[in-house]
């Protein structure tokens, strides 16, 4: 059982990959090598355990290391994001959609070769999703909603998965897409998602640093903790094909657990935990791009096809904050507790 994980020393790279590292099995087979390919390898890192085999630079530059033995599960996690994509087109094109065609190829050439036929694992997004001016969002979506993309990141993701269903259906490899609500709280320094300030009105404070919120404390998300996505991830690779609870049925995306929150709740939140000092840390200021683009998201979500995978949302906001101060202990100022 060899694994590759795309992305595998991102945010949630390491995480999925430290659960696989921790249970040694993928659907009841030992894994025997578990691959992680990413343009940086940070220091002190899972690159130091036995199991795992480092593969290091621009991915369609080492596809041929990647795939030099067999590849039994592919997921992919590596991703130019939202914001990253609106600014440049290319980059956006180049890092999504060229990346991911040629990691598919290279799965198609290894089955047509006679190897095994890989299960690839595509994290998908809630920005497949927007409200056309001509069939706006219906209150609540599910994964029978057309998705209709506002953003040139939402295209993206939206062409890999159509490419992935078709050679799931041509039989090239068993593809399956997890799309992803906004993961919040995420440890660590911002990053150029559009939806980074999500985590960032709650982290930055909690570490007594000063933090912006570019929306009205109005708008509605869809979040999930790292914990559930890492969760929705694995459940979604690891589930059996065909009708019935637990199995992916047919080729459509699963769309995570939702849980819908306004940003008022969120800060609101953060209030109650850590006390009016760290929620003061956060200054409203509406940047008319991002709420626009934001959103431009759904926020309230169908959970019944990830329910059948025994997926669940987080409870509530207050369990999200719980995890993180529990998970980032060495991030958060003194005196601030689960």
């Amino acid at each position: 059982m060899r694994i590759v994980i795309t992305g595998g020393f991102g945010f949630l790279g390491q995480r999925v990959a430290a659960a696989l590292l921790t249970a040694r099995t993928f659907r009841g087979a030992p894994i025997d090598r578990l691959v992680l390919a990413d343009r940086v390898v940070p220091p002190g890192s899972a690159a130091a355990e036995p199991l795992v085999d480092v593969v290091r630079g621009d991915l369609v530059d080492r596809l041929d290391e990647v795939f030099a033995e067999p590849v039994d599960v592919l997921i992919h996690l590596a991703s130019a994001v939202s914001a990253e994509c609106e600014a440049d087109f290319d980059l956006g094109m180049s890092a999504n959609v060229d990346t991911t065609r040629a990691l598919l190829e290279a799965a198609r050439a290894q089955s047509a070769a006679g190897g095994p036929t890989p299960r690839m694992v595509f994290s998908s997004s809630v920005a497949v999703y927007g409200s056309d001016p001509a069939l706006p969002l219906p209150p609540v979506v599910s994964e029978s909603t057309l998705p209709t993309p506002r953003s040139s990141y939402g295209i993206q993701k939206l062409v890999c998965e159509q490419l992935i269903a078709d050679y799931t259906r041509r039989g090239f490899l068993d593809g399956r897409v997890a799309r992803l609500m906004t993961v919040s709280v995420r440890p660590g320094k911002p990053n150029a998602a559009a939806s980074g300030f999500l985590s960032g009105i709650i982290r930055e404070p909690l570490a007594g640093l000063p933090a912006t919120c570019p929306v009205h404390p109005e708008l509605k998300v869809a979040l999930a903790s790292p914990r559930r996505t890492v969760e929705g991830i694995l459940r979604v690779a690891e589930a059996e094909r065909g009708a019935g609870p637990g199995r992916i049925d047919g080729g459509v995306p699963v769309n995570l657990p939702a849980l819908t929150v306004s940003v008022a709740d969120m800060l609101s939140t953060l209030r109650q935990v850590a006390g009016d000092a760290v929620a003061d840390l956060v200054t409203i200021a509406p940047d008319p791009g991002v709420e626009a683009l934001v959103g431009s998201w759904p926020a309230a979500f169908d959970n019944a096809r990830a329910a059948a995978l025994g997926l669940a949302p987080d409870p509530d906001f207050a369990s999200v904050v719980r995890d993180y101060l529990e998970d980032h202990a060495d991030a958060v100022v003194d005196g601030v507790h689960p």
